[in-house]
């Protein structure tokens, strides 16, 4: 897992000295600027990312986690984490008691946010921290823990290698996603056989590297449009040759064009 905090273009952002939360679910709401990221912490109640507008990259020792406007990240307690967002966001976020939710498995969950729902985040957000624990505040936080825990999830999460030469090529490219080199290259960087680097990367991250990197690519490439950045821009930027290339792929993972998510 990559610690940001020596990178001189990134600017860090504070996070809420808490012992205890002073409501079953404690809202936060920022506005970032691009390239803010968050030391990487833990803490022992749960965590709920949401973008209402921007992309958020969160970041864990099992798996890397984008959060789009309709979607939303769980984080279980006490699990290691860093969220990082490559453009401007607007992030709402919640920690919850542990116990208003019922998944018990340690595991990240990307969930797809209904309009209901996404309505309910900018509400309850909104409320002070010490909101009434009998009041119309406290009835529509259960209503939203509620809804929440009936959500489907997202297919937009991606597992990190545990190798350590597999990770520092996961870092790399998740730095610098466009990086074109291949896995032969990097076995030589690496000091590794090229065989027995795509044997470790499809037993770990269950897919082969180029598919890995491809839906790395795909993933870290929704920020870009997020901004309003051309697709011809965005394909470039992030390893691909031609705008139909990445149109094609973009489609077979995500199930629509750039222009079809943008729309909806």
């Amino acid at each position: 897992m990559t610690d940001l905090r020596s990178s001189p273009l990134r600017a860090e952002r504070a996070l809420p000295l808490l012992d205890v939360l002073p409501r079953p679910l404690f809202a936060r709401t920022e506005s970032l600027s691009p390239g803010t990221y968050s030391a990487v912490h833990r803490h022992p109640w749960g965590q709920l990312s949401y973008a209402v507008e921007g992309v958020l990259d969160i970041r864990t020792p099992i798996g890397n986690y984008v959060a789009l406007p309709h979607c939303a990240v769980w984080i279980p307690p006490e699990l290691e984490h860093q969220v990082v967002n490559p453009g401007r966001v607007e992030m709402r976020s919640f920690y919850a008691d542990p116990s208003l939710f019922p998944w018990e498995d340690g595991r990240c969950r990307v969930l797809q946010v209904s309009v209901l729902v996404r309505e309910l985040i900018k509400t309850a957000s909104a409320f002070p921290h010490d909101y009434p624990l009998d009041g119309a505040e406290a009835r529509l936080v259960r209503v939203l823990v509620d809804q929440l825990t009936t959500l489907p999830e997202a297919a937009f999460s991606l597992a990190l290698p545990r190798d350590k030469r597999l990770l520092s090529i996961a870092r790399a490219l998740l730095d610098s996603p466009g990086d074109g080199r291949t896995l032969a290259q990097w076995a030589v960087q690496t000091g590794a056989s090229e065989r027995n680097l795509a044997r470790l990367f499809r037993r770990e991250t269950g897919l082969s590297f180029r598919l890995w990197r491809q839906r790395l690519r795909l993933m870290m490439s929704l920020g870009g449009l997020e901004v309003g950045h051309p697709v011809t821009r965005v394909a470039l930027d992030y390893g691909y040759d031609s705008p139909s290339a990445y149109i094609a792929a973009f489609r077979a993972l995500f199930g629509c064009t750039p222009g079809e998510l943008e729309r909806r």
